[in-house]
């Protein structure tokens, strides 16, 4: 029983941690995540690539589309210049062969 609930926390944790349809706050306390971009392949967390497309931004893909609306995005996402405050480090990628998790 404890094994299968923890399997339903992660799956459904999971699933919003993956999420690829973004939109910048410009409020910390409204994000999701707090995120940081880094310089370099090997500090990100994940590798994103952003599309204009929303129909290529599907879960664990690590394919971003930017969405104009809070209310369609599957993240509110805060930039900071500070990598100590990120929840989430990330590189942008211009491959979208690159682009996912780490």
């Amino acid at each position: 029983m404890k094994n299968l609930m923890l399997l339903a926390v992660l799956i459904f944790f999971g699933q919003k941690a993956m999420a690829q349809k973004v939109y910048k706050t410009s409020y910390k306390s409204e994000a999701d995540k707090i995120i940081y971009v880094t310089e370099y392949k090997s500090e990100a967390d994940m590798i994103v690539y952003e599309t204009k497309y929303k129909s290529e931004a599907k879960p664990y893909s690590g394919i971003w589309f930017w969405t104009e609306y809070k209310s369609e995005a599957d993240w509110q996402v805060y930039f900071t210049k500070y990598k100590s405050e990120a929840t989430l480090k990330i590189y942008i990628t211009k491959y979208k062969s690159e682009a996912g998790m780490k």
